[in-house]
C-alpha cells in the first residue's frame, strides 16, 4: 500500500497505473526477438526464401522465365558460348542454354528442403541418443559416447565425400534403400549431423538427472520414460532450438559442398553447389551463371546464422525485460 510519505516504501503498482504486466514466455521471447532488428530482417529473408521454394513454378511463370531444365539454343551464340543477362533471361544463360534465374529459384527448393528436414532429423536422433546416454549412463554411455568419438574423429567433408561416393552409383545403398541422388545427401547429413548434438543433450542430462525437480519425480514413482519425456525434454527445448536454426546454415553449405563435388543431388535437379561447380572453369567471361547461385547461397547462410543469433539472444533468460 502506498503511504505517500518521503522514504517509505512506495507500492510498486502505483508506477504502473495500478496494474500489474504479465507476460508469458512466449510472449517475452517475442518481444526480445522484435528488438533485434538483424534478427528481424533475417526471419522475413528467410520467410522470402521458403515462399520462393514453395512457390518455384509460379515465381519462375511470373518472371516469364523458361523451365530449369529447357535449353534456348538461341541464347547460344556461333561458337557455343552463353549470353549473359538480358530482359529474356534475367540472369543468363549456362553453357546448355538453361536459364540461371529459373534454376536459381529452384535450387531454393534443394538446399532448405536438404537444410530443414536433413536438420530435423539428425536433431531428433541426436537428442534420442544423448537423452538415453545421459540418463542410463553406465555402458550405455560409454558405448554411446564412444560412438561420438569416433564418428567426430573422421573429417566430416571427406566422410560424407566417400559416402556419398559409394551411394551414387548403380542401385545406390542398403539394397537400394539409400538411392542415389537426394536420399543420399539426407542420408550423410544424418550420419555427420546427429553427433554434436548427441553430446549437447547428453551434458544437459547429466546435469538436470541430479536437479530436485527429478528426484521428486522418482519419489512419485515416475518411470525413466515419464521423467525423460516430462520432465528433462522440455528443459532441453531452449539449448535444441538455438543449436538447430544455427546447425540448418552449416546443413545447406554441406549439400553446397557434396554437390559441387559433384556427389550431390542428381544433375538434372537444380542445385546451387552443382552450378556454381559448373560456372568456375568459365567464371573470368561467364561470371553470371557462378555469382548468381554464390550469391543466393551467400544470403542463404547469412540470414539463417544471423536468425539463429537472434533466437539465442531472445531465448535467453537473462536478456532484459
Amino acid at each position: 500500500m502506498s503511504l505517500g510519505a518521503p522514504g517509505l516504501l512506495q507500492d510498486p503498482r502505483a508506477e504502473l497505473g495500478g496494474t500489474f504486466v504479465e507476460r508469458s514466455p512466449r510472449q517475452l521471447f517475442w518481444r526480445r526477438l522484435r528488438r533485434d532488428r538483424v534478427a528481424m530482417a533475417a526471419l522475413v529473408v528467410v520467410v522470402l526464401l521458403v515462399l520462393v521454394a514453395l512457390f518455384a513454378p509460379l515465381v519462375v511463370k511470373l518472371a516469364g522465365a523458361p523451365g530449369p531444365n529447357v535449353r534456348d539454343s538461341g541464347a547460344l551464340d556461333e561458337f557455343g558460348a552463353p549470353a549473359g543477362p538480358s530482359a529474356e533471361h534475367l540472369f543468363g544463360v549456362d553453357d546448355f542454354g538453361r536459364d540461371v534465374f529459373s534454376r536459381t529459384v529452384y535450387g531454393a527448393r534443394v538446399s532448405l528442403f536438404v537444410g530443414i528436414v536433413g536438420t530435423a532429423i539428425a536433431v531428433a536422433l541426436g537428442v534420442a541418443l544423448g537423452l538415453v546416454a545421459g540418463w542410463f549412463s553406465g555402458w550405455v554411455d560409454t558405448l554411446l559416447s564412444g560412438l561420438v568419438d569416433v564418428m567426430l574423429a573422421f573429417p566430416v567433408l571427406l566422410l560424407g565425400l566417400g559416402i556419398a561416393s559409394a551411394c551414387s552409383f548403380g542401385d545406390g545403398c542398403a539394397g537400394g534403400v539409400i538411392e542415389p541422388g537426394l536420399r543420399t545427401v539426407m542420408l550423410v547429413i544424418v550420419v555427420v549431423g546427429w553427433t554434436m548434438t548427441a553430446r549437447l543433450v547428453r551434458g544437459q542430462v547429466l546435469s538436470l538427472r541430479e536437479r530436485e525437480f527429478v528426484d521428486a519425480a522418482r519419489a512419485m514413482g515416475a518411470s525413466d520414460r515419464y521423467i525423460l519425456l516430462r520432465e528433462i525434454l522440455p528443459n532441453l527445448v531452449v539449448p535444441i532450438i538455438v543449436y538447430s536454426s544455427l546447425m540448418v546454415p552449416q546443413t545447406i553449405l554441406f549439400e553446397a559442398a557434396l554437390s559441387f563435388l559433384g556427389v550431390g543431388v542428381s544433375p538434372s535437379t537444380p542445385s546451387w553447389g552443382s552450378m556454381i561447380a559448373d560456372a568456375a572453369p568459365n567464371f573470368d567471361t561467364q561470371w553470371w551463371y557462378m555469382v548468381f547461385p554464390g550469391a543466393a547461397l551467400l544470403v542463404t547462410v547469412l540470414a539463417f546464422n544471423l536468425l539463429g543469433d537472434g533466437l539465442q539472444d531472445a531465448l535467453d533468460p537473462k536478456t532484459s525485460q
